[in-house]
């Protein structure tokens, strides 16, 4: 009995903890909140502020925002001339335009 219940209920939460983290992400989403909240400065990925700090793959490495974490961290409490979005966006939308962010940074923004 006890293999039974193990052999289903383990990749039954397995399967559950993976659908519901994918569904969390939405990257169509997190490129409207971009559109929206930071192109002004970021278009492109580009920094209009700070030229150096912009949202490239290698910049983003050497500032340590390489990561989703580091980057909704960052927009939601801001840094510098980068006001915070905490209090203006959801969690949601803010790890959601995280997610987006590094996405095209992967890409280049191509």
């Amino acid at each position: 009995m006890k293999k039974f219940f193990f052999g289903l209920f383990i990749p039954y939460l397995t399967l559950i903890s993976f659908y519901t983290s994918v569904q969390a992400v939405d990257i169509n989403h997190g490129e409207n909140v971009f559109t929206a909240n930071c192109s002004a400065c970021h278009a492109g990925g580009n920094n209009v502020i700070m030229p150096e700090k912009t949202l490239k793959k290698d910049a983003l490495s050497t500032n340590q925002m390489d990561s989703v974490s580091a980057i909704t961290y960052q927009v939601t409490n801001g840094k510098n001339a980068m006001p915070a979005f905490g209090g203006r966006l959801s969690d949601d939308d803010i790890e959601d335009v995280a997610s987006f962010v590094l996405s095209q940074s992967e890409k280049d923004w191509n």
